[in-house]
């Protein structure tokens, strides 16, 4: 099983939740994956992990990896690492990320990483989310909403995946949006429009439920397109 790296049109957007899902599908087919999310930002939990993204992640993959490993950064200010980092006056050292993520590789059979807002979200001046994803020479998984104005925002994350050079295996369409497209209309849009398979569409889920996206996945058959 190949690893991926999963960024989306825009933050809030499901990719968390998505991650999670697939992270137990894979995990419930018997693969040994395990889960990053190397930028955290926001309000830290009293208790267990700091993010509570990187909580839903780990309880869904069953990873064990330690927290340092598993989330290298969290700044406590819902903001861009970038703006994060210089208001709270801290450093960020890609490397050592990028060394943490080739630690987990060695530890698992598959590797998904979850990003931070969407693929030009800053990560320094001059570095963004698509530059670790090219550093990190993974596929990207485009998860991307059915509100109004997501074909825009997904056909500039396209953009950006070809001007990195980032090979993306296709688009998650997640129906977060009653009042938006019509999501067969829009997956056949975004297909005729990107070039991208539309990998799979999960309808609406009260909650960031892994179990019940799981299930969507695994009836979907995405496993067998990735």
């Amino acid at each position: 099983m190949k690893s991926y790296f999963i960024t989306g049109t825009d933050t809030g957007i499901g990719k968390t939740c998505f991650t999670a899902g697939l992270a137990l599908a894979m995990k419930n087919s018997g693969i040994d994956v395990g889960v990053m999310k190397p930028f955290a930002t926001g309000i830290p939990q009293k208790t267990g992990y700091q993010s509570e993204d990187v909580e839903i992640l780990v309880e869904a993959s069953g990873a064990k990896d330690g927290e340092s490993l598993i989330n290298p950064y969290f700044f406590p200010i819902p903001a861009s690492p970038y703006m994060a980092a210089n208001k709270l006056k801290t450093a960020i050292d890609v490397s050592s990320v990028l060394d943490r993520f080739e630690k987990l590789q060695s530890l698992h059979n598959s590797m998904l990483v979850e990003g931070i807002g969407g693929i030009m979200t800053p990560i320094l001046k001059d570095y963004h989310v698509a530059d670790l994803i090219k550093d990190m020479n993974l596929e990207a998984i485009i998860v991307a909403s059915s509100r109004i104005g997501t074909v825009n925002h997904t056909l500039l994350t396209c953009d950006a995946c070809a001007k990195y050079g980032i090979r993306a295996k296709g688009i998650v369409i997640n129906n977060s949006d009653a009042s938006g497209y019509v999501v067969d209309d829009l997956a056949s849009d975004l297909k005729n429009l990107s070039g991208l398979d539309v990998l799979c569409s999960i309808p609406h889920v009260d909650g960031c439920n892994a179990e019940k996206i799981s299930k969507i996945l695994t009836e979907s058959r995405m496993l067998s397109a990735l």
